[in-house]
């Protein structure tokens, strides 16, 4: 089957579609990419769905005209995706749409005496996505791993195992997304020894504080031109290192509820409080994003699995100060980017969607219980029937 996955993740910056051709089941599961493309979310869109998922002022009205809205723009990504890869959309087989989050608590909690149960809600109405597109679509995956007992996320793992494995190295796949995630993989070990959790932020922080930095003119720290002309701030980072969130053990998720718009208003303040300037703030908030990814590793990883080889997706990849940082943290690991093994950091999201519905079209478990803390496999996402052709 060819197969297109869409992800629109945390930063909100637009949507990537990936193509892949996938044949068979596991443990004899043919998988090949294809193909990626990447369409930009207007200003006026993004700055919806970004004051939406940082609990900004909103109406069941708007949440309802966005989620049929930002169907429109996956349909669109798809649409031109297939046209760059000049492949006709009726030769799609199948879209596995990830949608956008606009909340995620993956775990019950208590605030004010007052029980919160887990919920996740990720909007990009599929209907419209099949619809426009004439392709049989399956999305909204999250709520059935969490309806399991699971924390809804890690889903991307599933894909790390199929790709990553091997008999004789362990091996970490490190996302450095809007948020960071690693997927732990043993040497030999069969699924159900993966397991995998956030870590904490990635660039989503970073990214906030460089749109406060640049007045909006710019989204992110290209090449981290910012933050290498600054210094770090070491009593802001101490206190950034004593985030709870930090020291809970695994299974874990994070997202905008942790680290989201407030986060960084917090530091926006404390930066004005104490004179420091935007280029130090984003370097110390550049550093934070990868000693909290190390400090994940060297207290609930390193001393319980022997791993080789740390590999690296996600926008944070393309950063050359938290990849330096990384390498000088963890000298025993040999660092490598995603694309050696043939997916570019920049699609591996979508690629694992495209596997989960896949996987999902079938009727087969697609979520590892492990790496989410599920109770059981089960099988997530929720079929629309394309155009009757």
């Amino acid at each position: 089957m060819r197969v297109l996955g869409l992800m629109s993740g945390t930063s909100a910056d637009g949507i990537d579609a990936a193509l892949a051709e996938i044949s068979g089941a596991p443990p004899r599961l043919s998988f090949h990419y294809k193909g990626h493309f990447h369409s930009r979310f207007s200003a006026g869109i993004r700055e919806k769905v970004l004051r939406v998922a940082n609990g900004g002022g909103t109406s069941t009205e708007e949440i309802s005209r966005l989620n049929f809205e930002l169907g429109g723009e996956f349909a669109r990504a798809a649409i031109a995706a297939c046209r760059q890869w000049r492949i006709p959309i009726s030769q799609i087989a199948l879209i596995g749409s990830h949608g956008q989050t606009i909340f995620h608590q993956g775990g019950a909690e208590f605030v004010g005496g007052k029980r919160r149960i887990a919920s996740t809600l990720q909007i990009g109405e599929p209907c419209i996505i099949a619809e426009r597109t004439g392709v049989t679509t399956i999305a909204d995956f999250r709520p059935t791993d969490i309806a399991a007992g699971g924390q809804g996320a890690p889903l991307v793992p599933f894909l790390d195992y199929l790709l990553y494995r091997h008999a004789r190295r362990g091996r970490i796949a490190l996302n450095i997304g809007g948020i960071a995630n690693v997927t732990i993989i043993p040497a030999g070990a069969p699924p159900q020894e993966i397991f995998a959790f956030d870590t904490g932020p990635g660039n989503m922080i970073v990214d906030a504080l460089v749109e406060w930095a640049k007045r909006g003119r710019e989204r992110f720290d290209r090449g981290a031109r910012l933050a290498i002309s600054g210094r770090v701030n070491l009593e802001l980072l101490t206190r950034l290192m004593r985030e709870p969130y930090l020291r809970r053990d695994p299974p874990k998720t994070a997202g905008r509820e942790q680290f989201g718009s407030a986060f960084a208003e917090r530091l926006v303040a404390w930066a004005t409080k104490h004179r420091a300037s935007p280029a130090d703030v984003v370097r110390t908030a550049t550093i934070f994003t990868s000693l909290s990814i190390t400090d994940a590793l060297h207290r609930f990883v390193l001393p319980r699995v022997r791993i080789h080889d740390l590999i690296v997706s996600g926008g944070g990849a393309n950063n050359p100060l938290m990849m330096a940082q990384l390498a000088a943290a963890l000298p025993d690991l040999r660092i490598v980017p995603a694309q050696e093994w043939g997916v570019p950091p920049e699609a591996k999201e979508a690629v694992a969607f495209a596997l989960l519905a896949y996987e999902a079209f079938h009727g087969r478990p697609n979520n590892l219980p492990s790496a989410t803390g599920a109770n059981h496999s089960t099988v997530m996402g929720k079929l629309v029937h394309g155009r009757l052709r």
